[in-house]
């Protein structure tokens, strides 16, 4: 805001008004003149504003814009062709980079039975050399969660994966809130593709892994675009261009920002428009013309220079 003060945009034609949802969002829905709605936070919180805007939709002036960038259970799929090293660098980037709290972080796993012992041992040796501490000391790659709420949901997941006798626990799992909210990054096995922590969004530092058997590459593709309610982001890794061709095509559905070999986070603003579909938003894509267009009235103007002075067409006076 003030970057576009010292720009030199007058003054009311944005008006930040800071505050919390519950108190700022029903004065701004009961608003008559409300044009339109731009979201950026949970899938649960932004369907209750669509449900409030339509419930009563004849009180507005004009029907609102929505657009919505909501939640995520973002993945990485590994091809037998992987390149490992390539591979395990996204991983740990993309799950634990801001402490997995991006709706783009990634999330779930698919990786091939041939590549999982090699996998398995550079991820666990590399997050063994993770620090995390002050964000203000640049030495530590991660930070605490954001808040006590985060911190408590996160847990709940972990206390769910030590319990279940379908899960197991690679590294990490430990959460310490007595000098502020640290989740250790967590790496969790998980025999069942459609397990608890596979479809469900965590919003922290777990990456739940599953194994699947190299020659249900195809199967398991389906499996990975069926069982999340979610679309906004995923990648692949492979070095086979059949492979990636077939992903592509897949996987088409599961993700409106999709990476070949490389993580499925981070996009690059005015380079790579954001945002995804299915419970994951409305995929207008922000930082694109694509969004920009969402915002304008359109008004076609005909004038004719010529205009017809009788009400009879031509034809009518044929017999």
């Amino acid at each position: 805001m003030k970057l576009l003060q010292e720009a030199g945009l007058p003054p009311g034609v944005i008006n930040m008004v800071p505050g919390s949802g519950p108190i700022i969002g029903p004065a701004a829905l009961a608003h008559t003149g409300l044009g339109g709605i731009h979201f950026t936070g949970s899938t649960r919180v932004f369907s209750t504003i669509y449900l409030e805007v339509g419930s009563d939709i004849r009180k507005y002036i004009a029907y609102p814009r929505i657009v919505g960038e909501t939640g995520g259970k973002d993945f990485i799929f590994a091809h037998a062709s992987a390149d490992v090293e390539a591979l395990v660098t996204a991983l740990v980037r993309g799950a634990f980079e801001y402490q997995g709290q991006k709706c783009s972080a990634a999330s779930r796993a698919y990786v091939p039975d041939c590549l999982w012992p090699q996998v398995k041992e550079q991820m666990l040796a590399e997050i063994a050399q993770i620090k995390m501490g002050d964000v203000c000391d640049f030495r530590n790659f991660m930070g605490a969660v954001i808040d006590r709420n985060a911190f408590m949901s996160i847990s709940g997941y972990l206390d769910f994966a030590k319990s279940s006798p379908d899960m197991e626990i690679l590294c990490g799992g430990g959460c310490d809130d007595s000098t502020g909210y640290f989740v250790e990054p967590t790496v969790v096995l998980s025999k069942d593709p459609q397990s608890k922590l596979m479809v469900e969004e965590i919003f922290g530092p777990v990456l739940t892994v599953h194994v699947y058997p190299e020659k249900e590459y195809e199967a398991t593709l389906q499996l990975c675009d069926q069982s999340s309610p979610y679309a906004l982001t995923g990648a692949i890794f492979a070095l086979d261009r059949g492979a990636i061709v077939k992903a592509t095509d897949a996987l088409r559905h599961a993700a409106g920002n999709f990476y070949v070999n490389d993580k499925p986070t981070g996009a690059v603003v005015g380079q790579q428009p954001f945002g995804g579909s299915r419970a994951s938003g409305t995929n207008d894509k922000a930082g694109s013309w694509l969004n920009l267009e969402r915002w304008v009235t359109p008004r076609t103007i005909k004038e004719t220079f010529l205009p017809p002075t009788d009400f009879r067409y031509p034809y009518m006076a044929e017999e």
